[in-house]
């Protein structure tokens, strides 16, 4: 049986927000900015640069409008910026900095929810409804992000059927881009591929991306199972950086390095230079005085020595 893969897949990095929010030590706004502008000569085209959180909860995000400011400077065209924001506080303080991108952010469970903004489901939609109005109004893009799309630390298995319910209620309040995330790296392929399928019935696989964590070494097959959807927009982190405070035990997102290997030997193509990309991210890797979590860059790197 053939499969219609995309020919071409728009690779997302979160890794200067979502691969850097917990680390404990400090990283320099100097360093961040290094990595994103890294990220975008290696050709990456669409990036998570911060979030406009309380610095009381993210202090690693408290430099947001320094490293904003200098996006605003040096803005390329052809580079789609985005920013996490998740209330109206956020928003109005982002807004200044004309990001092309909003992302508004809820859970499929409702333990998770709890402990991850502190209210239920239901709640986080309202507080993110005026967030999304606004962006619109002011010509930014509304991307909405569902956590725990396939298990929860606290739940459990979570059903397809909840991943429709909040797919539903982020599309309603003005969400244009869904991204389904396996927050906890627990998912394997058939679950995924439900998961992902739940979205479709509110929004076309063109505005659907996967964001998977590669905590039991599934992330890659999660990207193959998802690719045979038509999902041609992937979340990704350089070297493999990120985790999740509120869920014990979950490492990093997918590397992005080990996912453009995979795409250019199948054939498709992402605009990245998987050299320039290796060596951003074992930049990083270095500074935080860390192994690269990434195989491929790994396995360069040696072949380079």
């Amino acid at each position: 049986m053939s499969i219609d893969y995309p020919q071409q897949v728009t690779i997302i990095d979160v890794g200067a927000r979502d691969g850097l929010q917990n680390e404990k030590q400090p990283v320099p706004t100097e360093v961040k900015l290094q990595l994103i502008d890294g990220l975008i000569d290696a050709g990456i085209k669409k990036l998570e640069a911060t979030s406009f959180v309380s610095p009381k909860w993210v202090p690693q995000m408290a430099d947001n409008s320094d490293i904003m400011a200098h996006i605003a400077q040096n803005r390329r065209d052809d580079v789609c910026y985005s920013v996490l924001v998740p209330n109206m506080r956020g928003f109005d303080n982002a807004v200044t900095y004309r990001p092309d991108e909003v992302v508004i952010f809820a859970s499929a469970s409702e333990a998770f929810s709890q402990k991850n903004l502190n209210c239920s489901i239901a709640e986080s939609i309202e507080r993110f409804a005026p967030v999304a109005a606004a962006a619109k109004a002011q010509g930014f893009k509304v991307r909405g992000v569902i956590s725990c799309t396939v298990g929860c630390p606290y739940e459990g298995e979570v059903t397809p059927s909840q991943v429709a319910y909040v797919c539903k209620q982020l599309i309603d309040i003005g969400a244009e881009h869904l991204g389904i995330a396996d927050t906890i790296g627990v998912g394997t392929p058939i679950k995924v591929q439900n998961a992902l399928k739940s979205a479709f019935d509110y929004i076309d696989v063109a505005n659907v991306s996967g964001h998977f964590h590669d905590t039991y070494g599934q992330a890659l097959a999660n990207t193959l199972a998802a690719l045979q959807l038509g999902v041609s927009q992937f979340d990704t982190s350089v070297a493999g950086l990120g985790g999740c405070p509120y869920a014990k035990g979950a490492t990093g997102n997918v590397a992005t390095e080990d996912v453009v290997y995979m795409l250019h030997g199948m054939g498709i193509k992402t605009g990245i230079d998987l050299d320039k990309l290796v060596s951003v991210g074992e930049r990083i890797s270095e500074f935080l005085g860390r192994d690269n979590g990434s195989r491929v860059a790994r396995a360069l790197i040696n072949k380079r020595k």
